[in-house]
């Protein structure tokens, strides 16, 4: 099922009795990120998967979004669709999102999922690179900056031996607005440090990092899951920043036991 929420493009999968599950792609991608893991769990679990306001199907409007806005957004979707505690999984700027929410509200989520993510807000290095990347689409480069960045979150083999995956992702990335994926830069830059939370999620949490993560790497990602109190850790096999798309047999596995022992 599809519908707008705020102008939040929302896709639902399987019954809405079962235990839900939220899924949030990370940038500049949209749910379709999602479907494998989607496919897998649709038959035992409520699966929700949103496009973040200016990327896919949902609303570019002025282009000026916060991380703050983000998690509003995520709000405003659980509220609509009245879910009583989903599990919520994020990947990358889904995992910011996840982490903010879950810190505002930690009560509403039964559990976290947070795949090739970071807590930590970014660094006066990752700012100007954001800030160049600004610059880049305003100079009329917008494919270009998309190649270069979907390019950099697979790994090496992924784009070798999933030529036709790799291909079908960029592609849909290099449809989303201009103004969208700048928007969702501005986003990015404005997140807060979640760091110190960590320590007082007691909610229960999986941890998942592509063995060729360059942009999180495994051991950035252990490090955050040392500070979750309980939280499980695990490394994705042959995957890069993308490991849901890259080796979705593996996080279909991990996804699926966590979620069937956290209902007992």
């Amino acid at each position: 099922m599809k519908f707008k929420v705020n102008g939040i493009s929302v896709n639902t999968f399987g019954e809405s009795n079962h235990p839900a599950i939220i899924f949030i792609h990370g940038f500049p991608y949209d749910h379709t990120m999602w479907e494998d893991q989607i496919e897998y769990l649709k038959d035992e679990f409520y699966c929700i998967a949103y496009d973040v306001r200016g990327l896919g199907e949902s609303a570019v409007g002025d282009g000026q979004y916060t991380m703050e806005g983000y998690t509003e957004d995520l709000f405003a979707v659980m509220k609509e669709l009245k879910l009583k505690r989903p599990a919520v999984c994020g990947l990358s700027m889904g995992g910011y999102i996840a982490l903010r929410a879950v810190e505002k509200a930690m009560d509403h989520f039964s559990a976290l999922i947070l795949c090739d993510t970071k807590a930590e807000a970014d660094d006066n290095a990752a700012k100007l690179k954001r800030a160049a990347g600004i610059a880049q689409i305003n100079s009329g480069e917008f494919i270009k900056f998309v190649d270069a960045f979907v390019t950099n979150c697979f790994a090496e083999e992924s784009i070798k031996e999933e030529e036709k995956m790799f291909h079908s992702v960029l592609h849909r990335s290099q449809k989303n607005d201009p103004l969208g994926v700048k928007g969702a830069l501005i986003a990015i830059l404005s997140r807060t440090d979640t760091t110190p939370f960590l320590s007082q999620i007691t909610i229960p949490t999986l941890v998942l990092c592509g063995s060729y993560d360059k942009l999180t790497p495994p051991v950035l990602m252990r490090a955050m899951a040392e500070h979750i109190p309980g939280s499980e850790y695990a490394v994705i096999p042959r995957s890069g920043h993308m490991s849901p798309l890259e080796n979705p047999d593996a996080v279909d596995d991990l996804l699926y036991g966590f979620l069937k022992r956290i209902e007992k």
